[in-house]
């Protein structure tokens, strides 16, 4: 199996190269991606569901303003936005805003470099297009100065080799859109999850301003 592989990259060409190249660069990025993910959704469910929320639900907002500084997590940042607006007797809609802002401060850390990978995609894919016309060409030159009764084979053999990159080229691009994909549902499942913490804290606001009206 490893002895086909490598025969396999070694007659694709010199344009085999710089696929691989794409294809270890989006890997890089993939795993980089989802352990930075996969980090940012631990921290932000220790700081939130073990930390900020129960302060909030006992409406012991200094508490909790003074726990979402303490930590370093994603969600904390916009919970500290909305609550030092809450602390200052701000608006419902102003601290929607606070909150609304600082998820756009997040947003960038969270879908960086994701989109490389769909380029990246596109980059071998091309490659392995252009090394495929590329080795076309060279076989058709090469056979026309080939004995007559050897053209056949010839050109077989070497269109059969120009197509090695292609093939390569789509062995590279498939797997990371794919991986793009899962990656941007993941973004998304955190955005979603920021969104919901934000609409936590305003029930509780509305819910406290409801009980104020009453007595």
């Amino acid at each position: 199996m490893l002895d086909t592989l490598v025969r396999f990259f070694q007659d694709g060409g010199p344009f085999m190269y710089p696929i691989a190249v794409v294809l270890a660069l989006g890997l890089a990025i993939t795993l980089e991606r989802f352990f930075y993910l996969a980090s940012v959704r631990r921290r932000n469910r220790l700081a939130f569901e073990q930390g900020i929320l129960p302060l909030l639900s006992r409406r012991d907002y200094q508490r909790a303003m003074k726990a979402a500084n303490n930590s370093d997590s994603a969600i904390a940042s916009i919970m500290a936005a909305g609550i030092g607006r809450l602390l200052n007797n701000s608006r419902r809609e102003d601290i929607e805003y606070a909150m609304e802002e600082g998820l756009m401060e997040v947003l960038p850390r969270l879908e960086k470099r994701t989109q490389y990978l769909a380029t990246l995609a596109n980059i071998a894919t091309l490659l392995g297009l252009l090394g495929t016309i590329i080795g076309l060409i060279s076989a058709f030159t090469a056979v026309a100065a080939a004995d007559p009764s050897q053209k056949a084979s010839l050109l077989s053999e070497s269109i059969s080799v120009a197509m090695n990159t292609t093939a390569f080229g789509l062995m590279s691009a498939i797997p990371l859109l794919m991986f793009h994909a899962v990656l941007q549902t993941r973004t998304n499942e955190l955005v979603d999850s920021f969104e919901m913490a934000g609409v936590k804290l305003l029930n509780i606001v509305s819910d406290q301003g409801g009980q104020s009206a009453a007595a």
